[in-house]
Order: structure tokens, then sequence, then C-alpha cells
């Protein structure tokens, strides 16, 4: 530590003559502790450090301020361009991997920033002249702070820790192995069987967990037939979770699987595909070896390691809610309990039993005939979309007239439509976005060998809402360290708003006031449905910090115990059925640590914009509006852009108003 006496040689020794003013007096003390927080022996002598790089002249700190700017947005970008090229092979569907594909995309190149720009000083230059402020801070005194204060409260948080970049690159590499993990996990649904060993799904149809699996679910209610289909899907769900599966049947149209008996035999010759890959065939039923749950764990295990480095918030959990969402965990939790204890919950499902004329079971969890698609059988929807969408560039250039079909004006969506790159993804489809001006975000969108399929549109459509987020809050936004959203529930939340409007977008109508309520029972349902799986994911990362030297299978245990007790304490009691582990299916829990909480707040965030949207009459500008507004806190976000903090209670007073409609 120290001495008051070095404190006072360091202000006496100030570069600036004549003497320091109150003012720069308290940001040098300010600064100095800053710094001393975390500075380390190798560093050097400190106070000769702060004697040369305190700015006490307004100028140069405004000057010094513009370069960081300019530096961080340089760097930033460009390592996130790297690493997105490095990782394409693997992302996107351009031809086989190699083995050395996953090498690649497993290195951070940026791992070592942080760490560089401590040890080349740039990190302390920023810690000894911008202030470092607490999540306490910004949520209190934020609102009254201006653009320029939020934009240095940014670039100096990102030296609120100083984790060793070989940490950051063990959590990188864990990241990309799950990641690679979940794309490659698709199940060939010809080959999987009723329990009386029917097939129920067309040759060829591939399904990648949980995303298509789940989507295909909610699309059998448009067929009579469907429930079928739908209790072999929450049949193999299980499976997967229970790590029950058989190894041999992951990603192989070789064999049939019947997913009630566990049984795995050849698949007849002539029900393999012709472009089936090569596999072997066996039929021994091997369960898979719980490698989803050595994923969660390497996970677990490489974000653990940054907890020393995190002094103010120790745990991946900690980071999650006060660094990631801003938000604390008691009142992310409190939000979703709104709804899972919600009174509403019962009232919805009668009329969702009603509509369905039997008894609700968990398959209808994912229940979306609310919705017009719900009524239009998939095949009709699939021959749209492949006839309109062949290939990946068909969707890249038909995005002006998407975007003009959300509000936008011709000359607006032109300019993103400029800025947004369409790439035919190996997994379900995602947004990959931009940090410098010059890249540009991408749109990342599985297509089959006959075309986009409906799912393959509805996720395209999601993840354009991001790239359009994307671009507005990077090139729009006054100040580039203030880029992106408060959270990622925000960009879900702008994702969200476009992919409700899919059909209209396919020229099939816009909702009349029936269809606008029934909207709003399907938020509500989506919210119910999703909040529990948020909950399941935070409790199995407490779990894991309560067990730190599980195994998989313990883990494996643990999680379904804790989807099974969740499920017992608020579905159950509607879907009338106890002991299922299928809030545990979320691919997320596996290769996005952390995240699914934000499913439910982009819901709530999407509600609440929705009901700005059509307070102004028109999509597109409002989305420009909220989105050029960049990375505040959520709260304060919010009141920007619909005037009220972020709450559960408007999608809780408009499903009551529906439901008495």
């Amino acid at each position: 530590m120290h001495s008051a006496l070095a404190i006072a040689s360091l202000l006496a020794m100030a570069d600036n003559p004549p003497a320091l003013n109150a003012e720069q007096r308290a940001r040098l003390e300010r600064g100095r502790a800053q710094v001393a927080a975390l500075w380390r022996a190798e560093d050097g002598d400190m106070e000769a450090f702060a004697k040369e790089h305190f700015l006490a002249d307004a100028q140069k700190l405004d000057t010094t301020f513009a370069r960081f700017e300019t530096g961080m947005e340089i760097v930033d970008g460009h390592f996130l361009e790297v690493g997105r090229e490095l990782r394409r092979p693997v992302e996107t569907d351009i031809g086989p991997m190699l083995p050395v594909d996953p090498l690649f995309a497993a290195w951070d190149p940026s791992a070592h920033v942080v760490e560089d720009m401590f040890a080349s000083k740039l990190a302390f230059v920023a810690l000894l002249n911008f202030p470092l402020t607490t999540l306490e801070q910004r949520l209190k005194d934020g609102p009254a702070w201006s653009r320029r204060q939020w934009a240095e409260a940014r670039l100096t948080s990102r030296f609120a820790r100083r984790v060793p970049a070989s940490v950051q690159q063990e959590i990188t590499a864990a990241s990309a192995a799950s990641d690679l993990y979940i794309a490659e996990y698709n199940l060939w649904m010809h080959h999987v069987l009723t329990e009386k060993g029917q097939r129920l799904f067309p040759s060829g149809k591939r399904l990648i967990s949980h995303w298509n699996l789940r989507d295909e679910l909610k699309a059998a209610y448009a067929d009579p037939k469907g429930l079928d289909r739908q209790r072999v899907i929450v049949k193999v769900m299980e499976r997967i979770v229970s790590q029950a599966i058989p190894a041999a049947v992951i990603n192989n149209p070789r064999v049939d699987w019947n997913p009630f008996t566990n049984k795995v035999t050849a698949a007849p010759a002539a029900e393999v595909e012709p472009d089936a890959p090569a596999r072997d065939v066996v039929t021994d039923g091997k369960p898979e070896p719980d490698t989803r749950y050595r994923m969660l764990l390497a996970n677990y295990a490489a974000h653990k390691k940054a907890d020393p480095f995190s002094p103010i918030t120790p745990t991946a959990i900690d980071r999650a809610f006060s660094l990631g969402a801003e938000m604390p965990e008691a009142r992310v939790k409190a939000l979703l309990l709104e709804v899972l204890q919600s009174p509403l919950v019962p009232r919805v499902a009668r009329e969702i039993q009603t509509r369905l004329k039997r008894k609700l079971e968990p398959a209808d969890l994912w229940f979306n005939g609310f919705l017009p698609r719900g009524k239009i059988p998939e095949p009709e929807l699939d021959a749209k979309t492949r006839a309109r969408y062949p290939t990946a560039d068909a969707f890249a250039k038909d995005i002006p007239r998407i975007l003009q079909g959300m509000g936008f004006s011709a000359e607006r969506a032109a300019y993103l439509s400029a800025n947004i790159r369409v790439d035919p993804s190996r997994g379900a489809g995602h947004a990959q976005q931009s940090a410098r001006r010059g890249d540009f975000p991408r749109l990342r969108t599985r297509v089959e060998k006959d075309g986009m399929n409906y799912k393959g549109y509805n996720i395209a459509v999601h993840e354009l809402g991001h790239n359009v987020e994307q671009v507005f809050s990077l090139y729009d936004v006054d100040h580039t360290l203030l880029q992106g959203t408060p959270n990622t529930a925000f960009t879900e939340a702008v994702a969200f708003v476009f992919q409700a409007r899919d059909l209209e977008l396919l020229g099939m109508g816009k909702p009349d006031a029936e269809q606008e309520r029934l909207r709003v029972l399907n938020d509500f349902w989506a919210v119910w449905e999703i909040a529990g799986v948020a909950l399941v994911d935070i409790e199995t990362w407490h779990w894991m910090y309560d067990h730190p030297d599980a195994t998989p299978a313990q883990l494996r245990d643990a999680v379904v115990g804790i989807a099974k007790q969740m499920w017992n304490q608020f579905y159950a009691p509607v879907l009338g059925v106890k002991d299922t582990p299928l809030l545990g299916i979320y691919s997320h829990m596996i290769s996005y640590p952390l995240y699914l909480f934000n499913y439910p707040l982009g819901h709530f965030i999407a509600f609440q914009i929705e009901e700005q949207v059509h307070k102004a009459g028109s999509v597109g500008p409002e989305i420009e509006r909220m989105t050029r507004f960049g990375m505040v806190t959520p709260d304060h976000w919010m009141v920007h852009a619909t005037g009220d903090p972020v709450s559960a209670g408007p999608l809780l007073r408009a499903t009551e108003h529906a439901l008495k409609k």
C-alpha cells in the first residue's frame, strides 16, 4: 500500500502547474485509488506513472478520451472480425470441416488484449483519468449523466478486472467446443419411430436440438394428427436431457430409434436417405456418455478460473447479472416469478384446452395455436419459403423489401441492407455483430439443399432483428464506446418484434383485432414457458458452485432433479404430468452459459416496445430511435424507449384484458 505521504507527493508532482484545483485534486485521488487496486509490483513505480499520465488539463483530457474511443473501436472491431473469420468453417456451411477447423475456432486472438493493455499501461491511463463506476452508481445516478459520462463509464468498466489471457483463452476454448457439439447435434427424424414402430416424419428431415425439435413440435399443431409427432419429440427431448439417448442415433440416418423403448435397429436400406452421411451402424443402444454435461462442466470450470480476478463479482453468476445484464439476480428472478405464479396461467391454459379439445400435455408447453401460423400446415409454409429463398443469397437480396415491410423508408432499408451480410449456417442460425464502423454484422441462416424451410425463415427474420439493432447501435450511436444495447435481452426483444411479423412479411396479411388479442396470449404463454427454463439454468449454475468437484454424471442427475422440481412446482399442475426433465432441454444451457434468462426479459421488453410501436404507428422509425441510444442501463434505455422501466406489468395487464375479451 502507498502511504498518505506518497499520495501527497503525487498531488504535488502533478504535471500541470500551477497547483491543482479542488476538482483536479479529487480526480487525481480517485484515479490513483482506481489504479492502486489493480497495480502489481511488476508494473513498476506507480507514483512516477501517475506523475507522467495524470491529465489535469481539460483539453488534453478530452483529446485523450477521443484517442481511447477511436483506439478501442479499432482494437475491438478488428479482433472480433479476426475471430469471426477463424470460426467461419465451423459456423457456416461452406463445405466439410477439416480437423484443424475446430482448433482455429477455439483460438481467441483477443485473449491477451486486456492483459496487454495493463502491461502497456493503457488500461492504467484510463483508470487514472476517468471514473470507474459501480452498478449501484449506474442505476442510481446514470439517468442524469451526460452521454460523455456514460461513454467514460463504459471505457473504464472494461478494466474493472484483470483476468489473465490464459484464463480468457480457456473460456473461449470451452465455449467453442460446446458450440460445435451443439451445432452437430442433429436427429434424422424419419428414423425416430413411434412406440409402435411407425415413421411419422418425412425422409430427409434433419432437426438440430433443441431449436428445430421445438419448432417441429410447434408446427405439428397445424396437423390434426400432429399430437403423435409431438409425443415422439417430447420423449426424444427427455432422453437427451437424461442422457439415455443412444450415442449411435445422433446425426445418424443409418439406424432407426424408438425413443419410448430406447431400442436401436439398423435402418432398412430402402429407408436410408440418398444423401445420408457415412456412419457406422451400431445397434447396442449404449447411451451418450454424459457428453452434454461434460461440456457444461467445462464451461463452468473455465469461467470459475476468472473468479479470483473479479473481487466485486466473484462468480460467473454475479458477473452474468451485475456486469452482463446490469440487473440484480433477485430482481430478474422476481420478474420471472411474477409470470410463473400468476393466476392468469390456469386461465390461459383453459383457453388452450378449449381450442385443443383435450387435456393439456407436456408438449403444450410450446403451444403456438394462438398465432396465425399455428393454423397453417408447415408444408404449405415450407413451399413458400423454399420458393422465395433457395439460397442464403436470395434472402440477402430480399432484405430491403422485408425492411420496408417493417416500416423503414426505402432509403433506411437500403442503408441497413448495405451494412448486413448473410451467410449459410451449420447450426440453426444466429446473428454475429460487428464492433467497428467499416465491418458488417452477419446474419447466419440455415438453408437446406432444397431451399430455406419455414423454420429457417422464422429464425432468419429473428436474426435480422438482431442485425438491424447492431447496425443502428454501432453506426448511428453518438459514442462508439456506447455501441450495443444494455444487455442481451434488449437485442432479443428487437429480434422478437421482427419475428412476430414473419407471416406478414411473407404476404400472409396483417393481424386483425382478434389476432392481436391472441398475440398477447401467445406472448404470455411463451414467457411462462421460458421463465422456468431460465430458472433451471440459474439454479444449475448455483449447484455447480456448491459442488465444484462434481462429475458429469452427478451434474446430469442434478440438472434432471432441478428440472423435475421446477416442473412439478409450476408446470405439472397445468400440463398434467409430473417428473419430466423437459425444462432442461435448451441447448443454450450447454453452449451459452447463463444466457437463458435474457429470453423472458426479452419478451417483457419486446411487449413494452410493441406497445410503444402501436402508439407511434410504425415499427421501423421507433426501432431506429430506440436502438441508437446505445448501451446504458436497462431501465434508463427503457424509459427513453417507452417512458417506463423494465416491467412485467404491461404483459400481465394486457393478458388480463385479452382474457376478458
